[in-house]
């Protein structure tokens, strides 16, 4: 049996046997995933290599920008499988290519 949380399990298995308890993405995180043919490769309860550490995948929105309320909130099919390596890079990734402030914005609070 594979490890899961104890809250939300039955949407946690949802989304995880729906991907295969491999981590789905696809190139988001920055990197090509060229050994997995453009997809992850690390599984759920996997190790990352002979002397890494121990994979947990978690389920998270498909949309990066998703608020945790929000989330919270979402069904297993707006849900997909992240390693949190490619869920850290990919998060990271996406609020870096968001449109900087507008130059009026940027002094609404000052005194």
């Amino acid at each position: 049996m594979k490890s899961q949380p104890i809250v939300g399990a039955a949407m946690f298995t949802a989304v995880m046997e729906a991907a295969g308890f491999r981590c789905q993405c696809s190139g988001e995180c920055g990197n090509a995933h060229a050994k997995g043919s453009g997809r992850c490769l690390h599984e759920h309860d996997h190790y990352t290599s002979k002397h890494g550490r121990r994979v947990r995948l978690m389920a998270a929105p498909v949309d990066l920008l998703t608020t945790d309320v929000a989330a919270a909130r979402l069904p297993a099919s707006e849900l997909r499988a992240w390693c949190p390596d490619c869920h850290t890079a990919a998060a990271r990734l996406t609020k870096k290519r968001l449109p900087a402030a507008p130059e009026e914005q940027c002094g609404l609070f000052d005194l």
